[in-house]
């Protein structure tokens, strides 16, 4: 590989991609580039207040993004059966680090939940950098479901139930629904019998209703979702203070930089709660513009699945437009008092090295598999008029 094409601006091969892939990848710098100026606005005020610098938290996520465009870049330029090929290694690997995190003393808590484990100054959050690993994973065994025997079948599902419950175990449960559904969506497109998926429906709701009789903070969650405005200095306080963010943005918002609940009235105002001050700041047109682009990338990404003529290809495009959309959309949901509080962050806003990380490496999956959908068409087309000529010679 050129390494020249390890940063997009530098890489000259993106003329020659198919339309769909260099459609999606300026979607996916302008989604970044948004993120970036709101992320800046957003953790001001609070980097100022703790560490100093009103720069520190948009520094560090600087840092974090030119990492991750590397990988995009590698990503966008490596065959996908290459990718394929050691995608296991990954979900192994991450799958170990998710219960190292349920280990005391090496797991990392905030908020009453493991999530962390710290190399050094480096956090890492393994249920984050897991997702595009159980898509590629996940598109893998369910597109060569008939071709399986039943004991490579249950060895798979049976991991994949390991990282349901590690990160259930967190406890984390937006990430365990968010990454549940992915799975039964790429088994819902692959032809799975409804038998099997309408068992595992039920038993996925089961889960989720007894984590939440069980862990009396997101039972509380529950409740003050349904009626916020009756604790509002308590268990609504999050979802309360949220709530009159996006009010107050009304139609235009306050303008850039303005907001005036990121002033320590909105918690988590830089990861959990960014598209408050989103939609207090830029407004219900601001807020409309971000859901056209999450349709575009929507539209695009079903448009790549529809194009693919192999079906773990197909498949992989169907997961990572349902990661990366479902996951802004439950984010959104959250800070609109749609869904009950969760910490989900919103891919290429929220502060955070390893959403940044996960999110662009997911980006860069669905663009690899538009170039290897489309380009495949062109190639032969090209060996066999040089064919022709050297004949003719």
């Amino acid at each position: 590989m050129n390494l020249r094409q390890l940063i997009p601006i530098f890489d000259n091969s993106v003329s020659s991609w198919a339309l769909e892939a260099r459609l999606l990848r300026w979607l996916t710098l302008l989604w970044l580039f948004v993120g970036l100026v709101v992320l800046f606005s957003a953790s001001y005020v609070v980097a100022e207040d703790r560490q100093g610098d009103g720069m520190y938290y948009f520094k560090r996520q600087i840092i974090w993004v030119l990492v991750s465009l590397i990988l995009f870049n590698i990503i966008v330029n490596l065959p996908l059966r290459k990718i394929l090929g050691v995608s296991h290694w990954f979900l192994i690997l991450f799958l170990l680090l998710i219960f190292v995190t349920l280990i005391p003393g090496l797991g990392k808590k905030a908020f009453d939940a493991a999530r962390w484990i710290a190399l050094g100054p480096i956090p890492i959050q393994p249920s984050e950098l897991i997702k595009p690993f159980l898509v590629l994973q996940s598109a893998r065994l369910f597109g060569n479901w008939e071709r399986l025997n039943w004991e490579i079948r249950i060895s798979w599902l049976a991991v994949f139930g390991l990282v349901l419950l590690g990160i259930l175990a967190q406890p984390n449960l937006s990430t365990t629904a968010l990454c549940g559904m992915t799975i039964w969506l790429i088994a819902l497109a692959a032809g799975l019998p409804y038998k099997y998926l309408g068992g595992t429906a039920i038993g996925g709701v089961l889960l989720a209703l007894l984590s939440i009789s069980i862990k009396e903070y997101q039972r509380r969650r529950v409740m003050s979702f349904l009626n916020p405005w009756a604790d509002a200095t308590g268990d609504g306080y999050q979802l309360v203070q949220s709530l009159l963010a996006v009010g107050s943005g009304q139609t235009w918002g306050v303008g850039f930089g303005l907001s005036q609940q990121k002033l320590f009235y909105l918690p988590i105002q830089d990861t959990d709660f960014i598209f408050a001050v989103f939609a207090e700041e830029f407004g219900f047109v601001g807020s409309i513009l971000l859901l056209l682009i999450l349709a575009m990338f929507t539209t695009l990404g079903f448009i790549v699945a529809m194009k693919a003529k192999n079906i773990i290809h197909r498949l992989v495009a169907i997961g990572i437009t349902v990661v990366m959309i479902g996951q802004s959309l439950l984010h959104i949901g959250v800070a609109t008092g749609a869904l009950p509080t969760t910490g989900l962050p919103l891919p290429m806003f929220s502060y955070g090295g390893n959403s940044m990380i996960a999110s662009l490496v997911a980006a860069g999956l669905l663009i690899r598999v538009a170039r290897e959908s489309s380009e495949a068409e062109v190639v032969p087309l090209r060996t066999n008029k040089l064919e022709h000529r050297n004949r003719r010679v």
